[in-house]
């Protein structure tokens, strides 16, 4: 048998362990995983304060995990403490998908094969915490996930597995890590059924190519600057979703935008009748009871279809337009 610490927190990652324990892809009856791999336990972020009543919030993985009666480990810190309560779980290795910690030689010598980690883009491109909003942001055509060996310098290990993903350029960060989990889930399963029966693991190769980083995403960052082109606003929009989001403001209030699109056919004259080519970037230049509200950008023009008033509930943009009558000609900051 082949025994498994299984690391991650967020809702990508407890989406490739749900699959991962019900041993079928979504929508598949072909056995995934084969029984004699187990998971044998789950190591998460402890749970987080949330909301105006700072409940504690438990990861999605833990939540996962403890509906599948898996023992759930939530340390602060990979300390010897830890590695005392994790060590009698004899696992043989340790799989890990966004966990967020850095593991140390003594953690990773509990395990007999070592640990293998799943990253979303082909390695060694956008190493780092945020290659998912990293690939959107750049209007790449394609990305992928790389899985690879666990070493002390943060995604440099040997790749073991990769698969491109290709792009349309309608993803958000939220669906395209929920489509990184899932063929990540796939190829994490043929990789254990391959090292369970020949009790190895394979050396991998050696990354290569031009190595880049992808940064932490800060709440700033979301403020959107209407002096850029309408694909590069709407490519921020859909890398922000679900988090941190993208914002505005019309000087007074600040106004999330939630689903936008480039327009294809863009307005030639603002609701005043002026060429719309004249605009300022960022005017609010029409709305359109089929498609949305128009706004101009540097290049281009950003149809807007939801949006939420600092306060407020998110609306359509039909909704929102009832409740903001004066918002044509409005030129957002």
């Amino acid at each position: 048998m082949l025994k498994v610490l299984y690391a991650g927190s967020p809702e990508a990652a407890a989406k490739t362990l749900e699959i991962l324990l019900n041993r079928t892809m979504p929508g598949e009856n072909t056995k995934l995983l084969n029984d004699e791999i187990k998971i044998v336990g789950v190591l998460t972020n402890p749970p987080a304060m949330q909301g105006r009543h700072h409940d504690l919030i438990p990861t999605p993985v833990q939540v996962v995990a403890e509906k599948s009666g898996i023992p759930v480990f939530t340390p602060e810190h990979l300390d010897s403490a830890c590695r005392e309560k994790i060590l009698p779980l004899g696992a043989d290795i340790l799989v890990c998908f966004a966990y967020g910690h850095i593991f140390g030689p003594k953690f990773l010598s509990m395990f007999k094969f070592g640990g293998i980690n799943l990253h979303p883009s082909l390695l060694p491109k956008y190493r780092g915490c945020t290659p998912v909003p990293a690939a959107i942001l750049n209007r790449d055509s394609k990305t992928g996930i790389s899985i690879q060996k666990i070493v002390q310098d943060m995604d440099c290990g040997n790749l073991l597995v990769q698969k491109e993903i290709e792009l349309d350029f309608t993803e958000t960060a939220d669906s395209l890590l929920e489509k990184s989990a899932i063929l990540g889930a796939r190829e994490f399963a043929e990789l254990l059924n391959d090292i369970e029966k020949n009790q190895s693991i394979m050396e991998g190769v050696p990354q290569t190519g031009e190595v880049s980083y992808s940064e932490l995403i800060k709440k700033e960052d979301g403020k959107i600057d209407w002096s850029k082109s309408a694909l590069a606003i709407d490519a921020k929009i859909r890398a922000y979703t679900p988090d941190p989001g993208t914002f505005t403001s019309d000087g007074k209030l600040n106004l999330k935008i939630i689903k936008a699109k480039p327009a294809e056919n863009p307005v030639t004259a603002c609701a005043d009748g002026t060429a719309s080519s004249k605009a300022v970037p960022g005017m609010v230049l029409a709305f359109d009871k089929k498609n949305g509200i128009y706004i101009a950008c540097g290049e281009g023009q950003l149809i807007v279809t939801e949006l939420q008033w600092q306060g407020k509930k998110a609306m359509n943009y039909k909704d929102f337009m009832n409740g903001s009558r004066n918002f044509i000609g409005t030129v957002l900051q």
